[in-house]
């Protein structure tokens, strides 16, 4: 009974054609719906596109995970970056779009502990929270079952920063982790909600993995936990991204080992959300991010694949989808669909104040692409 759940779990988000506002016969891998052809710099939608440092200039071997916010003086990018992904040597990285150009990066944390211990560095979080100074969260640790949440902040828009500080700690969770790697909300109500996870290792049942909430009402100086929403069995589920709408619903869509992005809905401001479901987009196990554009419409940056099948599969293709209601969701572009061993991964996005969407992602695990896409012509 247990594979039939799981089976049907998967499945029936895929059934029929609910959910593709078109026509076109479906090209992708659920039979469901039209994948649009590869998108260039210039075309439609999308403005422009590059990476925010070349490849034969290269500040370190690997980078991963970026993260990007609009300031005052302009847009900043941050990312972990060194020898690779858990050495210790990975600290956070920041770039910023000065004129039309990005700055090289420069690392403004690292996890040095002392003179002889220094702990990798994960998933930054940039975020400018109404009337405050801009924060950068970050993790520390050997790995992310046993990471910690730390922040820093900048007075001059990402130009330098704060001394580290810890989040502290809730008998819920263990420690606090700010916004595991997507970006937080803030509601008129100033409330800021970080949409988190954890990744327990237990040795009896395997890894669980469960998103819950840090809810900030002082600007961030002290945090409750909301969850987790998930038990880890249904849905192993990671990395949420937190959708609004008119009516003061919430919704997140969530990275899952499930084959599926998963989605849960909350009508109390994130204290309390719905049992988690399937949505009808795949995933490979992969993180995704999204935002709400000032029309109203959703929009989702995400893999279009799941682990396996014919290529692109897995993290080779990159893809925009929108939606009205957070439920049907159309792909409008395909970012990127040649494939490669590291692929594109983890997308950050955000909308400026001139309207256009900016999203930045892991190209390759040696840059961060940066594109610009006008939601308008979507």
């Amino acid at each position: 009974m247990k594979w039939l759940k799981l089976y049907l779990i998967f499945m029936l988000p895929f059934i029929g054609f609910t959910g593709c506002n078109n026509r076109q016969p479906a090209n992708d891998i659920t039979g469901k719906y039209h994948l649009p052809p590869l998108s260039q710099p210039g075309e439609g939608a999308y403005i422009k596109g590059a990476l925010i440092y070349p490849l034969n200039d290269k500040p370190t071997p690997e980078c991963h995970a970026s993260t990007i916010v609009e300031t005052p003086s302009g847009i900043v990018a941050a990312f972990f970056a060194g020898t690779y992904e858990r050495h210790d040597d990975v600290g956070i990285r920041v770039s910023r779009l000065e004129n039309g150009a990005w700055t090289y990066p420069e690392e403004v944390a690292n996890g040095v502990q002392n003179d002889t211990l220094r702990y990798p560095c994960w998933n930054p979080v940039l975020f400018r929270p109404e009337g405050g100074p801009l924060l950068l969260f970050y993790k520390v640790g050997p790995s992310p079952s046993t990471w910690w949440g730390m922040l820093i902040s900048s007075e001059d828009d990402g130009k330098t920063w704060s001394a580290p500080r810890k989040l502290g700690e809730d008998e819920k969770i263990g420690h606090l982790l700010g916004p595991v790697k997507n970006k937080p909300v803030q509601l008129a109500d100033g409330t800021i909600i970080c949409p988190s996870s954890t990744e327990t290792e237990n040795a009896a049942s395997g890894d669980e993995w469960k998103v819950h909430f840090e809810i900030s009402k002082d600007g961030g100086n002290t945090w409750e936990v909301a969850g987790p929403i998930n038990d880890g069995t249904t849905f192993d589920a990671i990395q949420p991204s937190i959708l609004t709408y008119p009516d003061g619903r919430l919704q997140v869509l969530c990275r899952t080992r499930q084959d599926v992005i998963a989605q849960s809905w909350s009508e109390d401001q994130g204290l309390t959300w719905s049992e988690m479901t399937a949505t009808g987009l795949p995933n490979p196990n992969s993180g995704t991010d999204a935002v709400t554009l000032k029309d109203g419409r959703q929009l989702l940056v995400y893999n279009h694949t799941t682990k396996e099948g014919p290529e692109p599969n897995n993290r080779n293709m990159l893809n925009i989808a929108l939606s009205e209601d957070g439920i049907s969701w159309t792909p409008v572009m395909t970012l990127e669909n040649k494939p490669h061993e590291a692929g594109y991964s983890y997308p950050a996005v955000i909308q400026a104040s001139d309207g256009m969407v900016h999203i930045t992602y892991t190209y390759w695990r040696e840059s961060v692409k940066h594109v610009v896409i006008d939601p308008a012509e979507l």
